[in-house]
């Protein structure tokens, strides 16, 4: 993780927020790359969830939504953890975490072995609190939201008519959301303000075991496809005592980070308790009438719900590779194509010939389709160590041979290998290498 962080902050992919003063705990700000990674990420999830089916829809909603929205799903009264206070040291810990922290004064140790008395747990609300309005009073305030999923079941009326969709559908959403975590950590893993990416699939209440078992294979699987390693993956059904209350079964896709088994995302059968809350609540009638049947009834709801800078997090610990290449050590981020910031590096072999013209014309081609980068600098074998260290699956190099037949350089990532390629064929050639890319050939 240390060799990952370095190289994260090196190479713009993350940086400490407000490093200039300092930092603030478990606040992160992605760079240039970061943010292409995070991006391509989204956009993967979005494809596979939204785009490539015809049964979900997406949603954008409100960061700040009514309080009473809290109130009927029960993160005001439940949305909680245990926290105890060690009295020498100051720390604050997660009551049923103790085994996986460390003192603040003797990181060797646990909490409670470095002779300070802890105190008995009390229960913190996780939800960030904030107020409406110019006054700071109870009438006024809100709430930042602690998951994406509510704005959803609000919606769930709204949607079904407007999309003219009936059960079994979905609605996806991509956005913020805030936990005031006691103990965040591991880099970008657990961090108080953080993106998510979550469907709610609404089922009759008789098919939610069957689409239950559909959503933890796919969901697995869609880590598989975009080049996770399978054996570092895993599907961890949650005991009855670890259930929320509003769930019937649960099951974590995890991933084995160098800091172990740790969850990636949640497939959980949420039961109709969300909607029939907040028809509670509202006074609104959110219940499904099927007109075949002439039916009504409360939809049953499936909810994979990932994080997103997990997910990004994962994938750069399982692509960072070490080889050992003619006695030196080459680090590459063996990204797959769809997820890597850059997907093409553009190189003239020298910065004379006319090379740097046609290779800074051949990236403004290739710019309209690829996302590009030129770089000129150094030796040639020192440029492409710079984009195998970032994860740029092609090299393209503009040599004396392209002036007399128009063949460039086609350099891969992976193995190394190098082919000539006619420059006019370079889009087609790179989209289909593209397309073609597995892990087992990487």
């Amino acid at each position: 993780m240390s060799k990952l962080v370095s190289l994260a902050k090196r190479r713009g992919f993350v940086f400490q927020a407000s490093e200039i003063y300092g930092g603030i705990g478990s606040s992160w700000d992605y760079g240039p790359l970061g943010v292409e990674l995070k991006r391509n990420v989204k956009d993967a999830w979005w494809r596979a969830m939204v785009h490539e089916r015809d049964d979900i829809v997406g949603l954008d909603s409100a960061i700040i939504q009514h309080p009473k929205v809290w109130e009927a799903s029960g993160h005001i009264e439940n949305f909680t953890d245990p926290l105890v206070d060690c009295l020498k040291c100051k720390g604050r810990f997660r009551a049923d975490k103790l085994d996986d922290a460390r003192c603040l004064e003797k990181p060797s140790k646990k909490p409670g072995e470095c002779g300070g008395e802890l105190t008995a747990p009390r229960r913190f609300n996780l939800m960030f609190k904030t107020f409406l309005g110019p006054v700071e009073e109870g009438a006024a305030t809100a709430y930042l939201r602690p998951e994406t999923a509510q704005g959803i079941f609000t919606n769930f009326v709204n949607v079904q008519q407007a999309a003219r969709k009936k059960p079994p559908f979905g609605i996806a959403q991509i956005g913020k959301s805030f936990r005031n975590e006691i103990t965040p950590g591991n880099f970008i893993f657990r961090t108080r303000e953080f993106e998510q990416m979550e469907m709610e699939f609404f089922v009759p209440p008789a098919q939610w075991e069957q689409w239950y078992g559909e959503w933890r294979k796919l969901r697995q699987q869609w880590y598989v496809d975009l080049g996770m390693d399978p054996a570092k993956l895993r599907l961890r059904d949650h005991a009855k005592d670890e259930l929320a209350h509003y769930s019937n079964g649960c099951t974590d896709v995890e991933y084995l980070f160098p800091f172990g088994w740790s969850e990636l995302e949640g497939i959980a059968s949420r039961t109709d308790f969300d909607l029939k809350r907040h028809s509670q609540f509202s006074g609104k009638d959110l219940q499904y009438f099927d007109e075949q049947t002439k039916e009504h009834y409360v939809p049953y709801v499936i909810e994979p719900a990932a994080g997103c800078d997990r997910a990004t997090l994962a994938f750069l610990v399982d692509a960072y590779t070490e080889e050992l290449v003619e006695g030196e050590v080459r680090v590459v981020m063996k990204l797959h194509p769809r997820l890597a910031p850059l997907k093409v590096a553009i190189l003239p072999l020298v910065k004379k010939d006319g090379m740097p013209e046609r290779a800074r014309a051949l990236e403004k081609s290739l710019r309209q389709r690829f996302t590009t980068f030129y770089d000129e600098a150094g030796a040639i074998g020192r440029r492409y160590r710079r984009m195998d260290e970032v994860g740029t699956p092609f090299c393209v190099t503009i040599d004396g041979q392209t002036a007399a037949d128009g063949t460039v350089t086609v350099r891969h990532r992976d193995s190394m290998q190098q082919e000539r390629v006619a420059e006019k064929a370079l889009e087609s050639h790179l989209s289909a290498a593209m397309a073609a890319w597995s892990r087992g050939a990487r």
